[in-house]
């Protein structure tokens, strides 16, 4: 079983409540090309334990189940379980914070663990190189959001 961890951060024009909701199932639908889930909860509302499924978005290979394990929105805190049976398990941590007056710090964890030789592969070669183009097309996107939409 192999493990790795990266964590990355950057940093927005925009206030911290603006955008942290963004980092949500129902919020990366709008800065995020392409991202979609079911929502197999009938709401929205973010919470822990609240449970939706995506396709093949963010290094998953196969469809992922996504778990809330920590939503703590007046800390501007959100960490997911993302599963993907048979391959690999990840947990995503996502903090802001304010870095001066309307700007954010964003700090993005992801750590995944193999459950097969394919997700210990892909372990492989999620080098922190690659994480932190990762990481960086997040920023150059949301900047991007916040440019269409003022």
């Amino acid at each position: 079983m192999s493990t790795i961890t990266h964590t990355e951060a950057f940093e927005i024009d925009r206030p911290v409540d603006v955008l942290f909701p963004l980092f949500s199932a129902e919020g990366e639908k709008r800065w995020v090309p392409g991202w979609d889930y079911e929502n197999v909860m009938g709401t929205t509302d973010l919470h822990e334990d609240y449970v939706f499924v995506t396709g093949s978005h963010d290094h998953a290979s196969t469809e992922a189940v996504w778990l809330v394990k920590r939503h703590e929105p007046e800390r501007h805190f959100v960490q997911f379980y993302k599963v993907e049976p048979g391959d690999k398990v990840g947990v995503i941590t996502v903090r802001c914070r304010e870095a001066g007056e309307g700007r954010t710090r964003v700090e993005v964890t992801y750590r995944y663990v193999g459950l097969s030789e394919k997700g210990n592969a892909f372990i492989e070669g999620f080098t922190s190189e690659v994480y932190a183009a990762f990481i960086e097309e997040w920023r150059r996107l949301l900047v991007r959001y916040f440019e269409a939409t003022g």
